[in-house]
């Protein structure tokens, strides 16, 4: 039996989301729903799940002993961690004094560099996946393109939004890819992974929700990225019942590895029948965000209920639908959306403003839902939505 008492008292739930962005906001808003008080974390202030949050701390996420400090005093039922920069042995650490590391412990020190998950995937559990190598310093990086071959992508090997990612595609380009990786790594620099360049004929993320009933699989959903950063996604991407049912049976025995309760972002490459691991997210997906006009329950809903350990006996698809992202470029801490009525008087159309408190170089701000007839259509309507809003990116 699953007991949830009240907010603010010595009987509630208390979870701290490690990582208060976008994604960490739609999972702050689906676990009040059920009465838990949620406490979040991130290195700067006003962060989208500060804003609606029972209490907020700002710190580095890599800062071990100012996190346990804060665990310590918080004593949270759950510790949920929304992004990959986070200091992992403190966290196995405290698992280990009793903690509940959301999915595990293991399962965020693993998945928070890719090379931990790609040993996993590739060495462990046997799964085909792209050829790679890891380099820690220049020697090794330019043996390691030498061996992989060009092109080739070079991305840090902790990193999200694409970070740090490029292609390589002659050997000319080493100098400015393993700058571009040093750089943008989410630690600081430090070791890459070089994979060789997959011709595949579409990416998909399968959704793979570990709840107290077993394993569920959403409809696969396909994205465009721009750099490695996602762009729009859609649901679902057509794919023959071969290639489905192999990408389902990979996301299930990486899920397993990991283990745990949760949503996992399984990312995988399609080339007719045949799939290849890419990488895995312990947490929701940023090319999941679709689903909150796809189906009855989204990934943060979904999230939230295997996190508490409550069932999931069904979900609803609404139909096919598509995601657009509002990325904002500039260098402003003012930004301002306008037309949001013309935008929303198309039916089956929504926005969610993320909140975010600045922009520097480029950031995603907000996102566009759509719902359509076909996925044609749902892009097709994402599209105008996008083209029909205006942004303002105001001087400081």
């Amino acid at each position: 039996m699953v007991k949830i008492g009240t907010p603010m008292t010595p009987v509630g739930k208390k979870a701290i989301l490690c990582g208060s962005g976008e994604l960490g906001k739609e999972v702050a808003i689906e676990l009040q729903r059920y009465g838990v008080e949620v406490i979040a974390l991130d290195k700067y202030e006003n962060a989208p799940a500060m804003q609606v949050a029972h209490r907020s701390y700002v710190l580095s996420m890599l800062d071990g002993e100012r996190l346990r400090e804060i665990i310590e005093k918080e004593k949270p039922d759950y510790i949920i961690p929304e992004v990959e920069a986070i200091a992992t042995p403190t966290l196995v650490a405290l698992e280990k004094e009793g903690y509940n590391v959301i999915p595990t412990a293991n399962a965020t020190l693993l998945t928070m560099n890719r090379k931990g998950i790609r040993q996993l995937a590739a060495e462990e559990l046997g799964i085909p996946t792209s050829p790679y190598c890891f380099a820690a310093t220049r020697e090794e990086f330019d043996a390691a393109v030498e061996k992989v071959g060009t092109p080739c992508v070079v991305k840090p090997i902790m990193s999200s939004s694409g970070h740090g990612q490029s292609v390589m595609r002659t050997p000319a380009d080493a100098d400015n890819s393993w700058k571009i990786a040093q750089e943008g790594g989410r630690a600081g620099g430090g070791e890459v992974i070089v994979e060789g360049f997959v011709k595949f004929d579409y990416e998909i993320t399968l959704l793979t929700v570990r709840h107290s009933g077993g394993t569920l699989f959403l409809n696969p959903i396909g994205h465009h990225q721009v750099d490695g950063d996602y762009r729009e996604s859609w649901q679902p991407q057509p794919m023959s019942e071969t290639a489905l049912a192999q990408a389902q049976d990979i996301a299930k025995k990486v899920t397993d590895a990991l283990g745990g309760y949760g949503i996992f972002g399984v990312e995988l490459f399609v080339c007719g029948d045949q799939v290849l691991f890419s990488e895995v997210s312990p947490r929701p997906h940023d090319t999941g965000m679709v689903t909150m006009i796809s189906q009855d329950l989204s990934e943060f809903a979904l999230h939230a209920r295997a996190v508490l350990g409550l069932p999931i006996p069904s979900i609803n698809f609404f139909g096919p639908s598509a995601s657009k992202a509002v990325v904002v470029e500039g260098d402003t801490d003012k930004v301002v959306f306008g037309n949001l009525d013309k935008v929303l008087a198309e039916p089956n159309v929504q926005v969610r403003i993320f909140g975010k408190p600045e922009v520097k170089g480029h950031r995603r701000m907000g996102v566009i839902l759509a719902r359509g007839e076909s996925v044609e259509d749902a892009l097709a309507k994402a599209e105008k939505a996008y083209n029909t809003l205006e942004v303002e990116a105001l001087p400081r």
